[in-house]
């Protein structure tokens, strides 16, 4: 057996010294600030098992989400998990299972035929388990991963009440943002918030609770909770990863993407995640190139042609800039200056306004009668698309995957929440009120208009418009200011991390905490994006993990 090398001796170490107390020792490299490919050289080298690695991560849960801070981003651990380990340790990551021994947590909207509830953070499905494993989970077992338990999230992916807090649900609690998670409100809600509804993936992998994590999107649920924690995410083209098995919102924008703290490791979940299924149509028409990790190179961004949609001499068409506070702006100049360094080719031109402001009838009037809401008594806009295709969907998976559970409809849930407000309708349920309306079998005109002018507006008057015209690689926007249009579209995100900002958009003052910058582009380019955003990476290299979480 060869030396280890210094990053090798030091996740053995952690690993080691989790099955000791737990020590504030601080050490050359930290578990939490390892990439998922040095973990899996580390294993395949020898200089860690795979059960010392998940009780390296068991203990980091015990001190950093159970105690200390609370970040509570695992909603439960896989009573599985240690044997899965044990029967993995004479197992060395390969080109057949390269994540043999890693531990990676789930979402708890995507579904696990064994002894784990999936439960979408619903008291409602408190205790119902899946027939199967999500197809993406069948995959991640077959790479070789030890499935270490379920993240927490905003309950239904945040489709349940208007202004639910990120990653609150009523059966796993708070998630909070692990930058500043001693910031709570007089409601006990996060001030700075952990993102959105994958807010429990991203939290896990920001604070070094797992490997990475898996997480899902229907509009900015990888994107935000990424861009806060400081970590790396690819929002896929719908159909590059199958949906088969996630508690759903809608299937004409729903995916999985990976959490992770690079983007090689991105890269490399991706190869595992990215396959043709019976199970969902969407796949069929998949496009992908045999390893996404190829071409990964710090010169790939010479020559790209970056879109930033923003023009001086258009301001009042500058919906994704324009309204950025100063912090903001400095820092988008700066991540723009690095890809002009790179050799990139900078093109400052507003985004149509057919493509943005969304076409007639694509959103619904609900009556927001959240109790705790600042916006109580108004009417919020949520996507007809969401509302309608929810009922649907959700149906659906209630009937086909769910089980150990008397819940068969949406109507049942509502009904449950109705009864049991106290403790499941802390934020109300008005999303699920006005789904509720709905026929749910999808045959009413204004769904299908409404899904015809999102693809109108953000597909061909927007993405494709714009990039067309300017003969795009990509677009960059800030943070997930991006995030709707690319997803309404069905297109690819990348987020990496684009340096630090203070204070929220409503004018409290915060620590440091991580903002993020998107890459979105065309169908199916996840392989050029990814190799943008690693030169982009190599370049800034500002992802720095939270502080006051030190190695134990």
């Amino acid at each position: 057996m060869k030396k280890p090398s210094r990053r090798d001796a030091g996740i053995a170490a952690a690993a080691v010294r989790a099955e000791a107390p737990i020590s504030p020792k601080l050490d050359h490299a930290r578990l939490d600030h390892a990439s998922m490919s040095d973990i899996a050289h580390a294993l395949a080298d020898g200089h860690v098992t795979a059960t010392a690695l998940l009780k390296a991560y068991l203990a980091r849960i015990q001190a950093y989400d159970r105690g200390g801070p609370k970040l509570n981003a695992v909603r439960a651990l896989n009573p599985d998990a240690l044997a899965i380990a044990g029967r993995l340790d004479g197992v060395k990551p390969s080109a057949k299972r390269p994540l043999a021994g890693i531990p990676i947590l789930v979402k708890d909207n995507i579904a696990t035929g064994d002894a784990q509830p999936t439960t979408a953070g619903s008291l409602a499905l408190e205790g119902a388990r899946a027939r199967d494993d999500a197809t993406l989970v069948k995959l991640l077992r077959e790479a070789g991963a030890v499935i270490l338990g379920k993240a927490n999230l905003t309950e239904f992916s945040n489709m349940l009440a208007v202004d639910m807090p990120a990653g609150y649900s009523s059966l796993g609690g708070q998630v909070k943002n692990p930058y500043a998670p001693d910031q709570m409100d007089e409601h006990g809600i996060p001030i700075l918030s952990p993102g959105g509804s994958s807010a429990g993936s991203a939290v896990a992998v920001a604070a070094g609770l797992c490997a990475a994590s898996i997480g899902t999107e229907t509009s900015g649920s990888l994107l935000f909770p990424a861009g806060q924690n400081g970590l790396f995410t690819v929002k896929p083209t719908v159909g590059l990863i199958s949906r088969a098995g996630i508690v759903p919102i809608a299937h004409s924008q729903d995916t999985a993407g990976p959490m992770t703290r690079t983007v090689r490791d991105a890269a490399l979940l991706l190869n595992v995640l990215a396959a043709k299924d019976p199970l969902d149509p969407a796949t069929q028409k998949q496009r992908r190139p045999d390893d996404f990790t190829d071409g990964l190179a710090a010169d790939a961004m010479k020559g790209a042609r970056i879109g930033v949609p923003s023009d001086p001499a258009d301001p009042l068409n500058d919906c994704f800039y324009g309204k950025l506070l100063p912090n903001r702006v400095k820092l988008m100049a700066e991540a723009t200056q690095v890809l002009e360094d790179l050799g990139a080719v900078i093109v400052r031109a507003s985004m149509p306004t057919p493509g943005w402001i969304g076409g007639p009838g694509t959103t619904m009037a609900v009556l927001n009668r959240n109790p705790l809401s600042a916006h109580k008594g108004t009417i919020a806009r949520p996507p007809v698309v969401f509302l309608y295709e929810m009922k649907h969907d959700l149906n659906l998976y209630l009937k086909e995957w769910a089980t150990n559970t008397g819940i068969k409809t949406m109507t049942d849930i509502v009904a449950f929440n109705e009864a049991n407000a106290h403790r499941a309708l802390r934020f109300g349920q008005d999303h699920f009120l006005a789904a509720e309306m709905t026929r749910g079998d999808l045959s009413e005109r204004e769904y299908k208009s409404a899904r015809a002018m999102d693809l109108l507006s953000a597909k061909t008057r927007g993405m494709d418009a714009y990039m067309g015209r300017h003969k795009l690689d990509a677009v960059l926007f800030p943070g997930a200011y991006g995030a709707a249009i690319a997803a309404k579209a069905g297109y690819p995100s990348v987020m990496v991390p684009g340096g630090f900002v203070s204070g929220t958009d409503d004018g409290k003052d915060t620590p440091d905490y991580p903002f993020g910058v998107t890459f979105a582009g065309r169908a199916w380019s996840e392989h050029k994006l990814l190799r943008l955003a690693y030169a982009f990476e190599q370049a800034s290299a500002k992802r720095k993990p939270p502080p006051g979480l030190p190695a134990l």
